[in-house]
């Protein structure tokens, strides 16, 4: 069968699609197959079908995912947030992500394997996948993710001034919460009688969730790793802050690399508190260096607290990030 290649409006990348026929029996079997789904979704599957265009995918998977979430729930899909969890805040089980698929799979003209559902985990690993399914990319690392406990055993910046609960770190992206309690230190005193979460510590945890991004995610030289003794804050560009958090807010943080080239990695960064934009930046810049892989094995070179010979402990010796914002 031929092949017609297409051009991908809006993207960097061309694709190549199967000039496939598109029969009107077609279109019949495809909107019985999304009848429960919204008309939109129809829409973009008729139109990945007519083309092969990837850029209809997105659409086609949210569909498909909302047609199978409660309904009190679908209101968080309304902005396809990448960092909604499948199970946590989506209530999407392991049997309702094998109905998701299999129709995922009618519908694209597609096979997925069992085995490569496991590390699907959030909206946008759904999304990712598939479309390297389609473009025949290959399949990302897994997003790994971490509660406090393991976040504090791999950043430099510990407790108080470590401000991420949990976080989801991918090849491509970094998530995290951070429920700001009341009881922080600097709270005491900004401001009298009526506590507010400083901008810059909000920009310092975009920062945090940054070097994490570096230390766990990100691709790194063959043999080499990333030091965390070697991360510091140099800089940001095009900060914002849209709306005032106060203790009870818990703060949704995402991070995306825009450049990365040692010694220096830019991100863009995100807060929101809710579906509500807390804080942007749209550069935050930190340096880095690499070290041999086994250096961050010894918790004497990484700067980790663990128990050395006769039970003593060895402190961190690496600075914490620099909280600052260039006026």
């Amino acid at each position: 069968m031929p092949e017609q290649a297409l051009s991908n409006q809006g993207g960097n990348k061309p694709f190549v699609a199967l000039a496939r026929p598109f029969a009107p029996e077609d279109e019949v079997a495809l909107r019985e197959a999304l009848k429960r789904c919204s008309p939109s979704t129809f829409e973009a599957a008729v139109q990945y079908r007519k083309t092969g265009n990837p850029e209809h995918v997105p659409a086609v998977v949210i569909g498909v995912i909302e047609r199978f979430v409660e309904p009190d729930l679908r209101i968080k899909l309304k902005d396809a947030d990448d960092d909604l969890r499948l199970i946590e805040d989506l209530g999407i089980d392991s049997l309702t992500m094998m109905e998701i698929v299999i129709l995922v799979e009618d519908v694209l003209q597609m096979t997925i394997n069992n085995d490569e559902l496991r590390n699907l985990r959030m909206v946008g690993d759904v999304k990712t996948f598939i479309d390297c399914k389609i473009r025949g990319l290959p399949l990302p690392k897994p997003t790994k993710f971490m509660p406090i406990e393991g976040i504090g055993s791999v950043m430099p910046i510990q407790p108080p001034f470590l401000f991420l609960n949990e976080a989801s770190v991918s090849s491509t992206s970094a998530n995290g919460k951070y429920k700001i309690s009341g009881q922080e230190f600097f709270l005491q005193g900004h401001f009298k009688d009526n506590p507010v979460m400083p901008a810059s510590i909000m920009l310092e945890a975009l920062g945090q969730l940054a070097v994490l991004f570096l230390l766990e995610g990100a691709p790194t030289e063959s043999g080499k790793v990333i030091s965390p003794q070697s991360i510091f804050f140099t800089g940001c560009e095009g900060v914002r802050a849209h709306r005032i958090c106060k203790p009870g807010d818990i703060l949704t943080l995402s991070i995306k690399p825009k450049r990365m080239k040692m010694p220096l990695a830019t991100f863009e960064g995100a807060i929101r508190v809710g579906q509500e934009k807390a804080v942007i930046a749209e550069e935050i810049t930190l340096t880095f260096a690499y070290v041999d892989s086994d250096f961050r094995s010894d918790p004497r070179l990484s700067g980790m607290t663990q128990p050395a010979k006769g039970g003593e402990e060895i402190s961190p010796s690496a600075p914490p990030l620099r909280a600052a914002i260039n006026s």
